[in-house]
């Protein structure tokens, strides 16, 4: 082991950890303030507020000899015997020191600001800096800036941390943004012909200490403060990032990643982070509808609850499509609604959707082709009720289409709830498929050819409108909470399979996780306790073997 001295406290570290002083100062629960520093980006320590006092406490005398000069916490690594002094007076000065330098040339736009409530420089100034300001105040216009199609740079804002621009060529490896002039003209900018357009580019905002890059999809819609925050996971792929959606009263406003290190790190991709509009789009079923002839009737959830089954259960032999979009307790309860409706239902996987390969990135970060978040949970959910095919597989989409091809079932219940009003899951050929079927039961987000052709149209919850667990790519289980309510009219799943099994009460996902922790190996590390990081089920498994 080694142990480093913080502030008078003996942190113990890992001998094989490499650590810097912010880091273990951090393991000692004090924050060293810092702007140019980032765990997921090179070390260039620009910014100077880091600086610290440091020196080496000798193993056998105890003595303590210190560095004479302040050094940058980033830049310096942690070894045995490591002594870090974060609150002298002299550090405190370099600090109010540092806060003051960056004032004199920077705006003081805050209220037209949008990190006005989330920026370090704010924060930092009330903490470290100068009691009083020793500078006249100047009249400043915040240079704006178009760097890209998602961000804009209000130039006069940025205190040149270069975060951005290690990112670019660090992680998604494009190497749009540069420092451009030298000295006191220094500034952020795009090479020319090269704007900041890489299915990234988002997260430069999110590193941003200041409120010098803002992202054009927020930008004025919400104070941060009026925000409410909910630890949440993106939809939007199989990679399953750990995600902030930030909402207020029933609203999205923005998503935010969140550290996961088993699967996004510190990031997400653009098409993740503005994937959220659908939820408040106009054209979303909003109501239960059953078709009569060519005539549509809305009917009430309670009534429509208790004639679903009925219908299902006198046209034949049933199958359902489980759609990757639900989590694995609604797609247990669907599947026990199911074969509680016909014990012979045929359980299949639903349309995955996919664009391709995955695309990866120099960081690290994965987009997958595989858009659809759980189609790893429901394989293991479909195992569990004997789902298989001869091949021991679980049947998919087009596997579900030849058993209505050649009738084999007669009715069908499919759940979809694709994030997408362009409805491309399910074209007219496909849709005519189904034009035999005794009952056919859709339960989406938006009208398609498929939906014309219901006898109960069904609406649907998306990512943020539900709550329970999804199992990515790797494996990796993570469970989640219900951010906002879905429109009026709307329900989600789990709340309509809970009722159609008859349980009382509120929709409780974690009762049902339970169950099928307890009934699954599979499963089994689901019980109990779920870390907001996720765990991964292919691990526990091999530990339990």
């Amino acid at each position: 082991m080694t142990t480093a001295i913080v502030d008078g406290q003996e942190i113990e570290i890992e001998a094989n950890e490499r650590l810097n002083c912010i880091e273990v100062a951090r393991l000692a629960g004090v924050e060293i303030p810092h702007y140019c520093w980032h765990p997921g980006l090179s070390v260039v320590a620009s910014c100077r507020m880091c600086l610290i006092q440091t020196g080496t406490r000798n193993t056998e005398t105890g003595d303590i000899s210190m560095v004479p000069k302040l050094v940058p916490g980033c830049q310096t690594p942690v070894k045995d015997g490591t002594v870090i002094v974060t609150n002298s007076k002299v550090v405190r000065e370099s600090r109010a020191r540092v806060e003051e330098a960056l004032l004199i040339d920077h705006p003081i736009d805050c209220p037209i600001c949008d990190k006005a409530g989330e920026c370090l420089l704010q924060d930092y100034h009330f903490e470290h800096g100068q009691s009083e300001r020793r500078a006249d105040i100047h009249p400043f216009s915040s240079r704006r800036r178009d760097v890209g199609p998602t961000v804009t740079l209000f130039v006069d804002r940025c205190i040149m941390c270069t975060r951005c621009v290690r990112f670019t060529r660090e992680v998604s490896g494009t190497a749009e943004l540069m420092v451009s002039a030298r000295g006191a003209k220094e500034e952020i900018d795009t090479f020319p012909g090269f704007p900041l357009d890489n299915k990234l580019s988002g997260n430069v905002v999110d590193l941003c200490p200041v409120g010098a890059l803002g992202d054009k999809d927020f930008l004025y819609q919400q104070r941060v403060w009026f925000l409410k925050k909910t630890e949440n996971v993106c939809g939007g792929c199989a990679t399953g990032c750990s995600i902030v959606t930030e909402h207020n009263q029933d609203t999205v406003y923005r998503l935010k990643p969140r550290e996961n290190q088993h699967v996004n790190k510190w990031w997400m991709c653009d098409e993740g982070r503005y994937g959220w509009h659908h939820l408040h789009d106009a054209t979303r079923i909003v109501e239960v509808s059953h078709r009569n002839d060519a005539h549509w009737n809305t009917v009430e959830w309670t009534s429509a609850l208790g004639q679903v089954p009925k219908d299902l259960h006198d046209a034949g032999r049933l199958g359902v499509a489980v759609s990757p979009m639900l989590t694995i307790e609604e797609a247990w309860m669907l599947c026990a609604v199911a074969r509680a409706i016909d014990p012979d239902a045929y359980l299949a996987m639903g349309h995955v959707p996919s664009t391709g390969d995955d695309e990866s990135f120099p960081g690290g970060f994965t987009i997958r082709g595989e858009k659809s978040p759980n189609r790893i949970g429901i394989e293991m959910i479909l195992s569990m009720f004997g789902a298989l095919t001869e091949n021991s597989t679980v049947p998919g989409w087009e596997e579900f289409l030849e058993q209505i091809r050649t009738e084999t079932v007669q009715s069908a219940w499919i759940t979809a709830g694709y994030p997408t009003p362009e409805l491309s899951w399910c074209d007219e050929q496909t849709a005519a498929i189904f034009d035999n079927t005794n009952c056919l039961v859709i339960q989406d987000l938006f009208r398609s050819p498929l939906s014309k052709r219901a006898t109960w149209c069904l609406p649907a919850a998306g990512f943020a409108e539900r709550n329970g667990t999804w199992v990515n790519r790797g494996h990796r289980a993570q469970t989640f909470e219900q951010a906002i309510r879905p429109p009026a009219g709307v329900w989600p799943e789990g709340r309509v399979f809970w009722s159609l099994l008859g349980r009382q009460g509120l929709y409780d996902s974690e009762s049902i996780r339970e169950i099928i922790a307890k009934n699954s190996v599979g499963f089994a590390a689901l019980s109990g306790d779920m870390p907001s990081l996720g765990v991964d089920l292919r691990l526990q498994q091999v530990a339990g073997t």
